[in-house]
């Protein structure tokens, strides 16, 4: 039995579960490998504004088809319907690569991967609301729901270093193509595991609106929503500058050390305690890499952000989970997985654009102000609205 102050640890489950988690992690490799490559492309065929359109656009683009989902997975088979989800992020992945080919030459390069990349994130936007917030829960018993969440956002979470490491390691022998092939190729393979699990047929309900809320966003969430997307912004801002392959092996093993500390130091700490650490923990990364050499900043930042957005990821996560009302722990993991990768796209548009010259300066502001509003604010407020 889970209570408040209980973090979740990873248990094994049916193999179904393991197969949706790793197509989970694959799906969201295929999108982060974009983020450290596909800018260098990018300012050689444009200013740092259309880069910083180009990588933001994808974070508009995850609301389009959120309001659609409830309607869709009631309508159709919940699991055809993220798999053909994957098939336009693949058409998507398609047309950023043959313009990087120069195979569209009639077409401005810069306004194609801003369209490509808009729809990218509507379809990576689906697919994921789909997978995360339906077809994994399907597979799993009522009493392990709440686990099965957190594992597999830890999924998800590793795909923000081990996506970026594979490309910056393909880029340094081969090219951007075979970046582009390698995140179309990891696509496949999650159609593949999705495939693999076989999903009962469940009856529609007597009335589907075309378009709602349900599976998409919490509106009893909103603070945490704004809240949480305050601290993604930094990490995109972060991931906005230039980053080597041992920055993101370090921060892996920053995710490590948070689930070593979940299980081991954060038990029966303070419900705050995991969310105040962590912005703690950003803030003095954040110092480090302002000041500090470049030998310095491949390890020590990275693993304390790492190990900083991994337990607030967690908590925050539990939050969502806890607000929810019954029927509702769907749309929780939509609206925080919502709101974890509009604050990335947000802050890689902000880094490559207007912030370009102040990235760690208000990265730290940003920070302060996100740790006095959790501490003052949301967790209080929290506290008040919960439901379970």
């Amino acid at each position: 039995m889970y209570t408040q102050n209980t973090p979740v640890h990873v248990k094994l489950w049916h193999h179904d579960f393991w197969r949706l988690a790793i197509a989970n992690m694959l799906l969201t490799m295929s999108v982060y490998m974009q983020i450290p490559v596909l800018p260098l492309w990018l300012a050689q065929h444009g200013d740092a504004m259309s880069t910083g359109l180009s990588m933001g656009a994808y974070g508009l683009g995850l609301f389009v088809m959120g309001g659609c989902c409830n309607y869709l997975v009631q309508r159709y088979r919940r699991n055809h319907v993220c798999q053909l989800a994957i098939l336009m992020m693949l058409a998507c992945i398609a047309v950023i690569y043959l313009t990087v080919c120069g195979q569209l030459p009639m077409l401005a390069e810069g306004m194609v991967a801003l369209v490509a990349r808009f729809c990218l994130g509507a379809s990576f936007g689906l697919a994921q609301m789909v997978l995360v917030s339906t077809l994994i829960i399907d597979v799993c018993e009522s009493f392990q729901r709440t686990e099965a969440n957190h594992s597999a956002a830890w999924f998800g979470r590793f795909s923000l270093s081990l996506g970026p490491v594979a490309a910056l390691l393909i880029y340094r022998y081969f090219n951007l193509e075979y970046v582009l092939l390698s995140s179309g190729a990891c696509c496949l393979l999650s159609m593949v595991l999705i495939q693999l699990v076989s999903f009962p047929f469940k009856a529609p309900e007597d009335k589907v609106y075309r378009f709602s809320l349900d599976r998409f966003f919490l509106p009893s969430g909103w603070l945490l929503f704004v809240n949480l997307l305050l601290i993604t912004t930094i990490i995109g801002l972060i991931l906005s500058t230039p980053l080597s392959s041992m920055f993101y092996g370090m921060m892996m093993c920053g995710f490590f050390f948070a689930l070593l500390a979940e299980r081991f130091v954060f038990v029966n700490a303070d419900l705050k305690s995991e969310s105040v650490t962590g912005l703690i923990l950003i803030i003095a990364a954040l110092l480090m890499m302002r000041q500090s050499s470049a030998l310095v900043n491949n390890y020590i930042p990275p693993v304390l952000i790492g190990f900083a957005i991994g337990i607030i990821g967690s908590r925050f996560l539990l939050f969502f989970i806890k607000l929810s009302r019954h029927c509702q722990r769907g749309t929780s993991q939509s609206t925080f997985f919502l709101a974890w990768e509009t604050g990335i796209s947000l802050g890689l548009f902000l880094g490559f654009s207007y912030l370009s010259n102040h990235i760690y300066l208000v990265g730290l502001i940003m920070a302060v102000v996100a740790l006095v509003v959790y501490n003052f604010v949301t967790h209080p407020w929290y506290m008040q609205h919960k439901n379970r």
